[in-house]
């Protein structure tokens, strides 16, 4: 993160790198990325943007002089390949991660003050004064995820890989890796060739996000009373019902169904089960 830059709408954007190198917080990387998967992300996160999906938004393509090795399916077949660093901007990039670190380690203290900052800056609508300002917090983060997911399902989108590091509190798409786009519908399709397990195939995004959210749940317990733990646990039950109903919209949206029809669910899953057997 280099800085935060406010433009002349007033919109205040976080600026950061990916590929420059390494930081304080890189782990077993050189923190380099090549130019190959730098041109994939910007040119994503603004097709995205344009399909009007949340997300990070790309500023800059930089190619360095730098080698940098790679190992592109997995299969060790290490190649030298060109570098580049991408300028990439959000509202936030912190993450259910950024969260879960704090409560993993035991700094709780940090932990709400990290949770204070984030709803001043970006949750306007919950007052930062409120005692139940963490299960409003939660509540809007479940129901802005679910939204999200059914918006990857409705154009075909995965994300690749879908953990905790990866999904940001501000509901936004954010770090394009291994990402992919289906060309037919194939719930099994898996755009990570390191993806062994098939964790994050596009048929499982909905249940990642909500095992993500369990995660998210969990680092926010410490900050709740009995009766905001139960209250939560019934936000976290409806996460399922809220993304069907997000994700019904939107497939009602794209055949051109109005009102409402007990048909319409069975002609949704018929018309996706026609799309798989093509």
């Amino acid at each position: 993160l280099i800085g935060v830059y406010t433009n002349r709408h007033g919109e205040r954007w976080e600026l950061q790198l990916k590929g420059s190198g390494k930081t304080p917080y890189s782990r077993n990387g050189d923190g380099r990325a090549v130019l190959r998967s730098s041109v994939r992300e910007f040119l994503c996160s603004e097709a995205m943007h344009y399909l009007g999906i949340p997300t990070s938004r790309a500023a800059s393509l930089v190619v360095s002089d730098d080698d940098v090795w790679r190992d592109q399916f997995y299969n060790g077949n290490i190649k030298k390949e060109r570098g580049a660093i991408v300028l990439r901007l959000a509202k936030s990039w912190f993450r259910i991660g950024s969260l879960e670190i704090l409560a993993y380690s035991g700094e709780l203290e940090l932990q709400r003050r990290l949770l204070d900052f984030i709803m001043q800056e970006h949750f306007p609508s919950i007052d930062t004064n409120d005692s139940n300002r963490y299960l409003e917090f939660f509540s809007t983060v479940v129901s802005e995820t679910a939204n999200l997911i059914a918006l990857w399902m409705s154009v075909g989108f995965a994300h690749g890989v879908c953990n905790t590091d990866n999904f940001s509190l501000l509901s936004i798409t954010i770090d394009y890796g291994p990402f992919g786009f289906m060309d037919a519908y194939d719930p099994n399709f898996v755009p990570n060739t390191s993806d062994d397990e098939r964790r994050y195939k596009i048929g499982n995004q909905a249940n990642v996000g909500l095992f993500n959210l369990s995660k998210l749940l969990q680092a926010l317990k410490p900050l709740l009373d009995p009766r905001q733990k139960q209250l939560a646990s019934q936000v976290l039950e409806g996460y399922g019902e809220r993304y069907y109903m997000r994700f019904t919209e939107l497939f009602k949206t794209k055949l051109g169904l109005l009102g409402e029809n007990e048909d319409d669910n069975y002609l949704i899953a018929f018309l996706l089960k026609v799309s798989l057997l093509c």
